[in-house]
């Protein structure tokens, strides 16, 4: 058991320096900081190092490091630190974030606690005492100590099959209730006993299920689970980096209580099993509130759940890092700069589009505007933006908020999606009273957004006299960097790409081989790709006296702006993606027209 006297014999080195002569002598501050420090403490307490950093006179990271050396301890960075979970579950939950520690290895037959006060006397020897093991304090920082506990106890670092095998095998996670074990086996043999639906998905096995199976997702970045009856098993489905990779499902037998848990939470109507349902919830992260948008229909099988994840700190919403290349961002930044007319984004679900326009939204926010929006959902929620919710069922649709909306005096509207041709005329209106709207729509690309609307019956000539800006885009995988590796494209790739043939001489081409870090996939993350259609004074003619969407297209390749697959193959060409993602989301046909 460590004591007292044991901590000060490991610091017997540095025993005659005091912590603030040390911080001196290292030049972290002068002698009148100091001072005024040691004033600080006399008079309000507290331990030197944090009154230091209080008053922004030497960094935390620099205390850390020079109380280490003061207390001969280790300093551990826990940041991207692999965890012998064996080892950190030895130590309750409970204890762990009483005293701010967690164990992280064992060196020498001793447990290595990392503490954020190694000094902890009484909290050293209560961990010695519940593991029966000599603990070895090494000093990390708070914060790091902080989410490694939500790593270690809450599963966020937990695999499939670790998933499967809490459920089937109901292996505990220890907390101070020693019964645990005991009630989860329970649980669990419930379900295999004749009980409702709706009881069985108030278990501990469905609701640890279900509460793992969010948790895996938000660590791996995934947009959307697909939970999934089939006739004799059930799927589990993440979409990661836009693809959809198959989880290890539970027993067949938990889909429905695990389907009716998800009812629960989203605050559907659990009796109704033969309409489709929409609902939503949020789930608990580190420093933040995700938001799932949960999605129930009615298959042959069961219940198939579709959970949308939207997690704000897994999306940028600034322009600038938006992924334009620099000629069309600030192209894009002068039409945010008008004062009216009509910006769309077009792509089909999953492009990016929403982003994109919450980007532009944060960079046009501003006290003198008045800015709303109205949406179906609202994915995210943005300060300083007023966002309406659009409820059909009460006759709030998109047309009646955007009337409502033209009289609440706004300077910028935005429209979540462009869905008829009276939701079309309103935003004309608008337009043409002054406001600047932005929107969504879906068609292929740019120049198939003008025929769609005048397909939908608008007048060519009010398109042309309002809308600015149209923007295609899609997402594409980005390479893994760990794994990223030369690779040679045949001719025939290159010329389905378009690729000039003394370009591609000179390039370097690459994939990913595949690692650990991207899961053997050798994609990590995505990237966006832009067309522009301009609509300059000769498009404005051409788009009104009724022209062809090839001739529009043309004009706008002769004004330079490319399409979809000139600009992957420009992503191509920088190292960042593949050949096979950019012909798997663009048309090959467009060929001809990318110059």
């Amino acid at each position: 058991m460590i004591s007292t006297s044991d901590i000060s014999q490991a610091s017997g080195k540095k025993a005659n320096v005091r912590f603030g002569e040390l911080l001196l002598s290292k030049g972290l501050l002068n002698r009148r900081e100091l001072t005024e420090a040691l004033n600080e403490q006399r008079s309000r307490g507290g331990r030197l190092g944090e009154i230091l950093v209080k008053l922004k006179m030497v960094s935390d990271e620099d205390v850390r490091s020079a109380l280490a050396e003061h207390l001969a301890t280790e300093h551990v960075h826990l940041d991207g630190k692999e965890i012998d979970m064996n080892i950190a579950r030895l130590v309750p939950e409970a204890l762990a974030k009483r005293f701010n520690l967690v164990a992280i290895d064992e060196k020498d037959g001793k447990v290595l606690v990392a503490m954020a006060d190694p000094l902890d006397v009484i909290a050293a020897d209560t961990i010695t005492m519940k593991t029966g093991r000599e603990i070895q304090p090494v000093l990390s920082s708070l914060r790091e100590i902080r989410q490694t506990i939500e790593k270690v106890y809450h599963g966020s670092d937990i695999d499939e099959q670790r998933l499967r095998d809490l459920v089937e095998h109901a292996v505990n996670t220890e907390t101070e209730e020693e019964e645990q074990d005991t009630l989860m086996e329970n649980a669990l043999n419930a379900l295999e006993a004749d009980i409702s639906v709706e009881e069985a998905a108030t278990r501990a096995p469905v609701i640890r299920f279900v509460d793992l199976l969010l948790r895996q997702a938000v660590k791996s970045r995934a947009s959307d689970i697909h939970v999934e009856p089939q006739e004799l098993s059930m799927t589990i489905r993440m979409r990661i980096d836009g693809v959809l990779q198959d989880m290890v499902p539970p027993p067949r037998k938990m889909q429905a209580a695990i389907a009716t848990r998800i009812k629960i939470l989203s605050k559907m109507d659990i009796a109704e099993r033969r309409l489709p349902q929409d609902g939503r919830f949020k789930i608990k992260a580190p420093g933040r509130d995700i938001d799932v948008r949960v999605s129930v229909i009615p298959t042959i099988y069961g219940e198939k759940v579709v959970m949308r994840i939207l997690d704000s700190a897994a999306v940028n919403h600034n322009l600038d890092q938006l992924g334009f290349d620099p000629e069309l961002l600030e192209e894009f930044k002068m039409m945010l700069s008008q004062p009216h007319g009509i910006i769309v984004v077009t792509g089909p679900t999953g492009s990016g589009k929403s982003t994109t326009l919450y980007s532009a939204l944060n960079y046009l926010k501003d006290p003198r505007k008045n800015i709303t929006t109205v949406e179906d959902p609202v994915e995210y929620r943005l300060a300083g933006i007023n966002q309406i919710q659009v409820k059909p069922e009460i006759g709030l649709d998109f047309a009646e908020s955007l009337r409502a909306i033209l009289r609440q005096d706004p300077d910028i509207i935005l429209i979540g999606e462009i869905r008829d041709k009276e939701t079309i005329d309103i935003a004309i209106k608008a337009s043409l009273t002054g406001h600047l709207v932005l929107s969504t729509f879906h068609t292929n690309d740019a120049p198939s957004a003008i025929s769609r609307m005048v397909y939908m019956g608008v007048e060519p000539y009010l398109l042309a006299s309002t809308v600015n800006l149209i923007v295609a885009q899609r997402l594409i995988r980005r390479i893994c960097d760990r794994c990223k590796e030369p690779v040679a494209i045949n001719e025939q790739v290159l010329r389905r790409l378009n690729v000039d043939p003394e370009r591609a001489r000179d390039a370097v081409f690459y994939h990913g081989r595949g690692c650990a870090t991207c899961n053997g996939s050798g994609y990590l993350g995505r990237l966006p790709i832009f067309e522009f259609l301009v609509t300059d004074t000769e498009i404005r003619d051409k788009i009104s006296t009724g022209s062809s969407e090839a001739r529009i297209r043309e004009m706008s390749r002769e004004r330079g702006y490319k399409g979809l697959l000139g600009s992957g193959v420009n992503r191509m060409l920088e190292g960042l993606t593949t050949a096979e993602e950019v012909l798997g989301a663009t048309f090959t046909q467009k060929v001809q027209h990318d110059r």
